[in-house]
């Protein structure tokens, strides 16, 4: 019966075993993609064995127990501590082998957007930044600022920053495991800086959670691309209007458009 009960745990620890032995070829860092991706799985698969293999030495010291008490009484008392032991192992497998959120191992792209509120809505967007970036700071990731849109008083309207663990986090702590919940709409009640006097207002800011794409090779045929230059657009009077400083790439295939213009 235990062994059904954990039936796939046995087919993991084989499953590890096997990755184990892959992993040990040199030949398999000829492809990086598949070395990252056999990585990530022997990691996933490290807590699961673990758990099995302390949970199948804690039933195999209770069912020893029992053989023993069977014919010696004063191993009876041994039982109830074994017992003990053998159900919290088993709890923590059976937590172990609940199904994982795919993306849990990986690096996010965090935004945070401020909302209605004008410059109040944009300092609180600057305070959450500041608290994920602090967070960030405590569990030794690294953050990189993508894209900013600062506000007169020194918030943001709206910035996008890379959160990257640096192969660190352990299964399951990376940063999407542990933001991806933050993602929504915050509220704060407060006098903001911009109030004289003294009343309370309700600003928001949306924080948008996306795991960080995994790396792979493209081959991207250039005949494909159609390049547009153009002139960007900006306030009046600069010289940004007046000469060709931005640039359209569009992949006719797809669709997919990217763009850059000096600003």
């Amino acid at each position: 019966m235990a062994n059904d009960r954990f039936a796939s745990a046995h087919e993991m620890v084989r499953e590890y075993a096997e990755l184990e032995a892959a992993m040990a070829d040199p030949s398999i860092h000829d492809d990086q993609g598949k070395a990252r991706q056999l990585g990530r799985r022997y990691a996933q698969l490290g807590p699961v064995v673990a758990g099995f293999k302390e949970w199948k030495s804690a039933d195999e010291d209770l069912t020893a127990a029992k053989e023993l008490a069977a014919t010696d009484p004063d191993f009876a008392s041994e039982i109830p501590a074994l017992e003990e032991t053998a159900h919290k192992a088993a709890e923590k497998l059976e937590e172990l082998l609940l199904p994982r959120d795919p993306n849990d191992d990986r690096d996010v792209i965090l935004e945070v957007k401020a909302g209605a509120g004008g410059d109040e809505s944009a300092l609180f967007a600057g305070d959450l930044l500041r608290m994920y970036m602090r967070y960030a700071e405590k569990r030794n990731w690294k953050v990189e600022i993508l894209d900013a849109t600062e506000s007169e008083m020194g918030g943001y309207k709206d910035i996008s920053v890379a959160v990257k663990s640096k192969g660190t986090a352990a299964p399951g702590e990376s940063p999407y495991a542990r933001l991806k919940f933050e993602g929504g709409v915050h509220r704060v009640q407060r006098v903001p800086e911009t109030e004289s006097q003294g009343r309370i207002h309700t600003s928001a800011a949306g924080v948008l959670i996306l795991p960080e794409a995994e790396e792979i090779d493209v081959e991207l045929n250039m005949n494909d691309v159609r390049v547009d230059v153009y002139r960007s657009s900006g306030p009046g009077g600069q010289s940004v209007n007046t000469t060709d400083s931005a640039v359209r790439l569009t992949h006719v295939p797809t669709g997919i458009v990217v763009s850059c213009q000096n600003e």
